[in-house]
């Protein structure tokens, strides 16, 4: 640990000690205190901890600190979610995983940032990469509009939309299960969680392929990509994907599709969209037929 570390460990936690009053500890009030907040003997008592050792990771001394003790200061000293991964990051500690929102569901908030994408593509997948919103472009270019329901990593390796129509489909494959590795272990979900389980035995008992992948261990984070779609009625269009993080939801992930400067896709896309508003036909599908 360095002295800055060590420096910013005892200041977060004296700070946090001076915001929990003893009544709010449920400690007897007492006789009025020369500081505010808890003592260091206080917190160490209501978090079951020695007060010797508290004082030395207040300190910043190296010492042994375990998850559970972690925690259980946390609680002494009200921190919040947010700042109980700070304090386990401070101390030397992996974080534990975000907590699950309070509410799931996808809200307004969530299909105006996609609607402020337009007129680009973008779309919503979940914790275990199911797609759970779009907006009007995205549906019009995977042919959305009239099922809007799957798996990224479920439909990669059984649609035909993707074994039969990527040309580089076996070079992609390894990429996209070690992103979805990274994503696992990344997640609130965790490898451990029942969701994760079920698509991933599902998926090794359907597809030998995938099987054989998913048995190297290899993890790649998320990186750009460049897709050459062939669109049934808008021709060819390349575009490049990004995903991107909600730090306010991290059950979702958000992914951009932007179209590649120096191709006739931005266009193609216009006319592609002001077809499906003169008409109530779906604006077609796609034929994947490059990825990078």
């Amino acid at each position: 640990m360095t002295t800055s570390v060590r420096t910013d460990l005892s200041e977060f936690l004296r700070a946090g000690r001076a915001r929990v009053t003893a009544e709010e500890a449920g400690l007897p009030v007492g006789s009025r205190r020369r500081t505010p907040g808890l003592r260091r003997e206080e917190v160490a008592v209501l978090a079951g901890v020695g007060a010797s050792w508290y004082q030395w990771l207040e300190q910043g001394r190296e010492i042994t600190v375990s998850g559970q003790v972690l925690d259980a200061i946390a609680r002494v000293l009200r921190f919040s979610n947010d700042e109980r991964r700070h304090l386990y990051v401070l101390a030397g500690l992996n974080p534990p995983l975000p907590s699950p929102p309070a509410d799931p569901s996808i809200g307004e908030d969530i299909t105006q940032l996609l609607d402020r994408w337009l007129p680009h593509a973008a779309h919503v997948v979940d914790q275990y990469w199911n797609f759970v919103a779009a907006n009007d472009v995205a549906r019009a270019i995977f042919g959305w509009q009239r099922d809007f329901r799957g798996n990224c990593l479920v439909d990669f390796f059984t649609s035909d939309l993707y074994r039969g129509r990527m040309e580089n489909w076996a070079e992609t494959a390894p990429t996209v299960v070690a992103t979805y590795r990274h994503e696992m272990t990344r997640r609130l979900s965790g490898v451990e969680d029942d969701g994760n389980t079920e698509i991933v035995a599902d998926l090794t008992a359907r597809s030998p392929e995938f099987a054989e992948l998913w048995s190297r261990q290899q993890v790649h984070a998320p990186m750009i990509t460049t897709k050459t779609l062939d669109h049934e009625y808008a021709g060819e269009l390349v575009l490049e994907g990004r995903m991107l993080y909600l730090p306010d939801r991290p059950d979702l992930t958000l992914v951009l599709h932007t179209p590649v400067e120096g191709t006739p896709t931005a266009e193609r896309l216009a006319d592609l969209m002001a077809a499906a508003r003169r008409s109530s036909e779906p604006a077609g599908g796609l034929r994947l037929v490059a990825s990078a």
